[in-house]
């Protein structure tokens, strides 16, 4: 039996985990979640869960949830052990009685947590993209040192994974990235800087938070897929492509030497993933839909067109550089996304002040996690300074 530590327990990738917990019961056990804000979500999954320790945001996050547990009827015997802020979110990941960590917590919050449980020689299950983008010559520097399993939950990465189980790891001449398109594939260049934020919400695949929703339409989202790939499988940016396929139903190909192109195919449910992760390298059966073959479909491949989506191009570019470039590349793509979300830049405004955040904020190579958040601060900064002088030059 497994024993999980949840880190982003309320979000998509957290409640589909404990959706899989739900379904086998003899294979998991959960020893701890950590959530954001969401105080209802995170009661009734105390109630249902029974986890021995919960670590929430903030101290005012704490107090809530010590008056809905109270509200809940669940005796105080069968309380958690309660706890807020970073440290205790370290302090669960790395646990003796842990053996496993989902990290899905959102954004740079999860970096330091994730890379403790990966020092600890702890299976990690990794969703957040931050990490390896913005630490991932550390983190995996870590996973070699302590003997870490490190194993991907997006589904891109996931099928690669799968997919690279197939032949000799020297083999391998190419791995493919499949990306829907997002809403706006269709959409001339010309007219993205009059699209709006809902429009650009509106995900014609999946269902997600606003940031990657945001992302997908830009295609910054498979931008950092490409750079967590390279880190993950030991891969150089030229060996990793990207092409358009608004079926989603195939994941990830790896292209082999001789010419042969393996592909991992499934239905778009993330609880596969997740399973994955948690059974390597066993295989069992997953509670997702399975793909009905008698059913007529058609599948498109497409190249990305990287003068509309010039982010993905400005990816490639940072992980080639190979400093700390990807870290501002995440760090300023947040700030500026939530200012278009906020409507003070528009659309194509995204890739204009990422750009010119990279080009003023200097490069360094980080020895640490604290050097990371250093960097990844002075970044937001510097974005948020950027969208401010274009605020007042628009006004002036």
């Amino acid at each position: 039996m497994r024993t999980l530590t949840v880190l982003g327990s309320t979000g998509s990738i957290g409640t589909n985990t404990l959706d899989v917990v739900r379904r086998t019961p003899d294979l998991y056990r959960v020893h701890a979640l950590a959530a954001g804000h969401n105080v209802d979500l995170l009661v009734s999954q105390i109630v249902e869960f029974r986890p021995k320790v919960v670590v929430i945001a903030t101290s005012d996050g704490l107090n809530r949830l010590s008056s809905s547990l109270d509200a809940s009827g669940l005796s105080r015997a069968d309380w958690p052990e309660l706890k807020y802020g970073p440290a205790a979110r370290v302090e669960i990941a790395t646990a003796p009685e842990v053996d496993t960590v989902i990290s899905a917590i959102v954004g740079v919050a999860g970096l330091e947590a994730t890379y403790e449980a990966v020092r600890r020689g702890k299976r990690v299950g990794l969703a957040n993209k931050e990490v390896l983008v913005s630490g991932g010559r550390l983190v995996m520097q870590a996973v070699r040192d302590c003997g870490a399993e490190l194993l991907p939950v997006d589904s891109e990465h996931n099928g690669a994974h799968q997919c690279l189980r197939a032949g000799n790891r020297s083999q391998v001449a190419k791995l493919i990235l499949t990306a829907s398109g997002g809403p706006f594939r269709n959409t001339p260049r010309e007219q993205l800087a009059f699209v709006t934020p809902e429009q650009a919400l509106n995900h014609p695949t999946w269902r997600m938070g606003n940031r990657i929703t945001i992302d997908s339409a830009t295609l910054m989202n498979k931008g950092f897929e490409v750079i967590e790939a390279c880190w993950l499988f030991d891969f150089a940016p030229s060996q990793v492509d990207v092409v358009v396929h608004p079926q989603s139903s195939v994941h990830a190909m790896i292209e082999y030497t001789d010419g042969s192109v393996l592909a991992q195919i499934s239905a778009t449910d993330m609880r596969m993933p997740i399973q994955y992760a948690l059974t390597y390298p066993e295989r069992c059966d997953a509670p997702v839909p399975k793909i009905d073959w008698a059913e007529a479909r058609k599948w498109e491949f497409l190249a990305p067109d990287y003068e509309k989506f010039p982010l993905l191009k400005l990816a490639y570019q940072c992980q080639e550089a190979g400093r700390s470039e990807t870290c501002t590349l995440n760090a300023a793509d947040e700030i500026a996304v939530e200012a278009f979300l906020n409507g003070q830049i528009p659309f194509p405004a995204i890739h204009e002040v990422v750009a010119d955040t990279l080009a003023k904020v200097p490069a360094r190579t980080p020895r640490d996690v604290g050097e990371i958040l250093e960097i990844d601060r002075e970044s937001r900064e510097a974005a948020r300074a950027l969208i401010a002088a274009r605020a007042g030059a628009v006004t002036a």
